[in-house]
């Protein structure tokens, strides 16, 4: 009889809603323990492997308990301190402490994921432990109820027990041996296991004198017999002198069995012979079942991890106590855990590590307050995986500096599933070995994509069973479906937690969904009815072509049967035929990525970091009311993380998980994509949207295609994109892939700072035409600003610095810069809070420059003395002949003085007021269109007190002229005016 039909399932076949209950709340007082450790849940998940030489995993340096009702006592048993002293005696005491000092080392290493992203994940990081409940067979058998993340949020989680009182004994008073730990995917089994080996090295485990850590994974690696002594030395040399005496001597033992998963046990006695003798070599399974039988080593305790799915394959007679990890079911644990992880000092980096940074401070309190509304993102980090994705998620967004090439947002996805599956197969009794991660690709991925299609994040169940359940054929493919849906469904979906949907599903972190989308497309999973029939019948027709060709030679030699090799010829035309339609796979693919990149109803979305940013941080603000009607839902990440996937690297790490790419097909895939994706981008795209390309380009990683499509962008207009340090990095990195001069870069209104002009210089030192107005740049971005014009390859020729607070050191730093400089013709300092001492340092440095032809100083509170200062070596300069004084403090005298330069005499011409002399400026409707431009960033009383001078010279100048058609011109400058007065007194403008 199969599994499927032995085993009582976990929930109906007719329900996807009764899941068995990984996340059991925890409202109780409990012990919560914390100390530096790496990656969190399913991020330490192979950390036995690793330490055995396939991998690393990090070794914490510190502890601190904080304890609450469940507490170890301090005190060691006198049987521990009888074993201590009596180890003092004896000769193979150093070599525990050797080996102690060696699994120290091992798991003192990072994983590269550790080290890739950023120093707030370092060794010293904090971790802090889930919630652990006593559980029993009975309770893993039987179908849980029906609960909703909200529920599980509000009841109490019963029979908490800390991982240090696992081994005490049970409620009948008899001592416990053998131990199973189990939970789902994420939860945090490995960590937990990691912890409980380093708290023994650094003697905080007193109960155990010896503790022994054995990888499942490895020993379902290893087919030849072998002795558990010879098993022990293999892996830890050190304990060469200790094996031989551990059956005799008293020592306490705790041999760890990590993911028993791995493994396929029988405990029948037909099955695997009873063994006593730990030098009989026997198959390693045979160790582990007379191990947990407790005929080998009886004395010894064991602890076992493993998925929910194999709890059953150790009979209940072998098993002392059953304990669940149940994640972060507290909301307070959630916070203490991001309270800890983004406040680490080196997180912002090395800015923040003499002062404690406010934006980490903000960023804690953000996401604490968008816990406490219970949102999707509370149910989410439950697992405390996904918590370790959300700080590293944040570090990526707001403390990147910079942005290596392994650095990408789809490579923190990629990475963070390696972390949790790392290349584990979903049910290793199966004869298919099908690794959970391409099971996963084929099923959820496919449940995904046509969620982004159709628009859409939350799913019935009839939607689950349409992807999971209608093609089941096989008791094999029912089998697969009853171990994903124990132990990894929750890793991927949860229960909404909108009111009236509670018993729909939505993926548990929103970009995971587009993520798995693009995986299920890239992998080629998206195939119609006729493309599979045909991939089926092109490989049986493949097979059979040869022996048929044999077969239909040796005929025709004896029969005059000369019809049947042209027959065959054309039937094996078929399978290369479809090889050459399969082909148009590719541009499907091209396709899908450009339509979706480029859909005209997102272009005025904010750009996908922003998105991001908000989907965890929350929105600031007024919750939205139950009736109102939702947004539709945005899919912008879906193209980037197909971008991101062809990657080479993301590729590679795919291939370890099950999910090969070739690399023709990511070839042949930017091939097709240089046809659509870089023609649509040559179009003018709304600074967010043109912002998503870039970053699409940055996650794309293909050097020679982002190098075409950045040639094509000759002008780049980013005005009012929030520019981060990371979206600086990734416009600075998409960008150094070529050298060709950019016509015009838009920075307007981008939270620029010093530091983002740092990180832009290459850039900048490209664009003709440079406008970075509404940025709030003073005096050491101007340093910056200084540096771009004093390089011998700057190319800048019009500088727009409006509305920004330079000062007086800033107009000197300028001033240097001027004189210097062999590129500038326009530069515009309106509004920069220049006054007379920096108007006044212009002036001396201004003689110097040969190129400028434009200055624009208006708005800057001048007086006579500068202005007048300005305009005389303006009439000097060589090439200088247009400065804008409007809007400053010039008397009437002044006025006239200005009023009488000639552009054929003096060579230069002032524009001050809105006339020039007796007749209306030239330059009267420039004035006023700068003026309503600029209205919301300046002082309105103070724009209505220039106005009304504007006015009232205006009403002079046309009392002194009698000409009838100057005077008409007047009338219609003044009612502009007039008009605009009006508007401004009524809130209008």
């Amino acid at each position: 009889m199969s599994r499927a039909m032995q085993c009582q399932s976990c929930l109906p076949w007719g329900s996807w809603a009764q899941l068995p209950r990984s996340l059991a709340g925890s409202r109780g007082s409990r012990g919560v323990s914390v100390c530096a450790a790496a990656v969190p849940g399913g991020a330490g998940r192979c950390f036995l492997r690793r330490i055995l030489g396939t991998g690393s995993i990090s070794l914490p340096r510190g502890c601190v308990h904080f304890q609450g009702d469940s507490q170890e006592s301090s005190a060691q048993p006198s049987s521990s301190r009888h074993a201590q002293s009596q180890l003092r005696n004896v000769a193979f005491s150093g070599a525990i402490k050797k080996h102690q000092k060696s699994l120290s080392a091992w798991f003192s290493h990072q994983p590269n994921e550790e080290r890739q992203f950023g120093p707030s994940f370092s060794l010293d990081a904090v971790h802090v432990d889930p919630v652990i409940r006593e559980s029993s067979l009975e309770e893993i058998l039987k179908p849980s109820p029906d609960l909703t993340i909200q529920n599980q949020l509000q009841q109490p989680c019963r029979k908490v027990i800390s991982l240090h009182n696992l081994f005490d004994v049970d409620a009948c008073g008899r001592q416990v041996k053998n131990v199973v730990l189990y939970g789902t995917v994420g939860t945090g089994k490995s960590t937990l296991i990691k912890k409980m080996v380093v708290d023994w090295c650094h003697g905080r485990l007193p109960r155990f004198q010896l503790v022994i850590p054995f990888s499942c994974e490895d020993l379902s690696h290893s087919h030849a017999h072998v002795s558990l002594r010879r098993l022990i030395t293999k892996k830890y040399q050190h304990l060469r002198d200790v094996v031989p005496v551990l059956e005799a001597s008293n020592l306490s033992v705790l041999f760890i069995l990590n993911g028993l998963e791995r493994l396929n046990l029988d405990f029948r006695l037909a099955g695997t012979e009873l063994c006593c003798d730990p030098n009989e070599p026997v198959p390693p399974s045979a160790i582990v079942v007379n191990l947990l039988r407790k005929y080998l080593l009886p004395e010894a305790s064991i602890i076992v991890t493993t998925r929910p799915s194999a709890v059953r394959r150790i009979p209940g007679k072998y098993v002392g106590r059953y304990a669940e990890i149940c994640g972060f079911s507290d909301t307070n644990l959630q916070k203490l855990y991001f309270q800890m992880r983004l406040s680490q000092p080196g997180c912002s980096g090395e800015e923040s590590q003499h002062r404690r940074s406010a934006e980490q401070e903000n960023l804690v309190e953000m996401l604490s307050r968008n816990l406490e509304r219970h949102n999707q993102i509370t149910a989410a980090c439950f697992l405390p995986s996904y918590c370790w994705l959300v700080c590293t998620t944040l570090h990526f967004l707001y403390f990147t500096r910079t942005v290596p090439p392994s650095q990408t947002l789809t490579g923190i996805y990629t990475s963070f599933l390696r972390l949790n599956f790392s290349g584990e197969v979903l049910d290793s009794t199966d004869p298919t070995h099908i690794s959970m991660m391409k099971y996963v690709a084929k099923t959820v991925g496919k449940l995904a994509y046509e969620g982004v299609m159709s628009r859409k994040t939350c799913f019935s169940e009839e939607d689950l069973r349409q992807c999971f359940e209608v093609e089941m054929k096989t008791e094999s493919e029912l089998n697969l479906l009853e171990v994903f849906r124990s132990d990894v469904f929750r890793f991927f979906l949860s229960p909404c937690v909108q009111p009236g949907k509670e018993h729909t599903f939505v993926f548990t972190i929103p970009a995971m969904q587009e993520y798995l989308a693009a995986l299920y497309v890239v992998l080629g999973e998206k195939k119609t009815l006729a493309q599979r029939v045909g991939k089926e019948l092109s490989e049986v027709l493949g097979k059979v072509s040869e022996d048929v060709a044999v077969v239909v030679n040796i005929i025709s030699k004896v029969l005059p049967l000369r019809f049947l090799p042209v027959l065959f010829n054309l039937l094996k035309i078929f399978p290369r035929y479809f090889s050459r339609v399969g082909g148009k796979d590719k541009d499907a693919i091209a396709h899908t990525m450009a339509e979706e990149l480029f859909k005209e109803e997102d272009y005025y979305n904010d750009d996908v970091l922003d998105q991001i940013n908000s989907s965890i941080l929350g929105v600031e603000g007024p919750m939205r009311h139950p009736d109102e009607a939702p947004d539709d839902e945005v899919f912008e990440l879906f193209p980037i993380f197909m971008g991101g996937i062809l990657s080479r690297r993301n590729r590679a790490i795919l291939e370890q998980l099950g999910c090969s790419i070739k690399n023709l097909a990511a070839f042949e895939i930017a091939k097709a994509m240089k046809k659509t994706v870089i023609r649509k981008g040559r179009r003018g795209l709304p600074p967010s949207e043109l912002m998503d390309y870039l970053f699409f380009l940055h996650e794309f990683q293909n050097e020679r295609f982002t190098a075409e499509a950045i040639r094509s962008l000759r002008a780049v207009n980013l005005s009012s994109v929030k520019m981060t340090p990371l979206k600086c990095s990734v416009l600075a990195s998409v960008m150094s892939t070529t050298c060709h001069e950019v016509e015009e870069l838009n920075l307007t209104s981008c939270n620029l700072d010093s530091g983002s002009l740092r990180t832009l210089f290459p850039v900048l030192l490209r664009c003709k035409a440079l406008h970075l107005q509404l940025n709030s740049l003073g005096s050491d971005a101007c340093k910056e600003i200084r540096d771009l014009l004093l390089h011998d390859k700057c190319v800048v020729s019009s500088l727009r610095l409006t509305n920004n607070p330079v000062g007086e050191q800033g107009a000197r730093l300028l001033a240097e810069a001027l004189a210097g400089n062999r590129s500038l013709t326009q530069l515009s300092l309106l509004h920069t809070a220049l006054g007379d001492p920096g108007a006044e340092a212009i002036a001396q440095q201004l003689a110097q420059n040969q190129h400028l032809r434009e200055l624009n100083l208006g708005y800057n509170s001048l007086t006579d003395t500068a202005a007048l200062r300005v305009v005389e070596v303006a009439k000097r300069h060589e090439t200088l002949d247009k400065v804008h004084l409007y809007f400053n403090d010039i008397s009437e005298d002044g006025k006239r003085a200005l009023d009488s330069l000639r552009m054929d005499r003096d060579g230069v011409r002032a524009l001050v007021f809105l006339t020039a002399g007796t007749d209306v400026s030239d330059y009267w409707s420039h004035i006023l269109n700068v003026v309503q431009r600029n209205l919301p960033f300046w002082d309105r009383e103070r724009v209505r007190q220039h106005l009304a001078l504007l006015l009232q010279d205006l009403e002079s100048s046309r009392s002194q002229t009698a000409n009838p058609w100057r005077k008409a011109k007047f009338l219609r400058v003044e009612s502009e005016v007039k008009k605009m007065l009006g508007k401004l007194q009524d809130g209008s403008l």
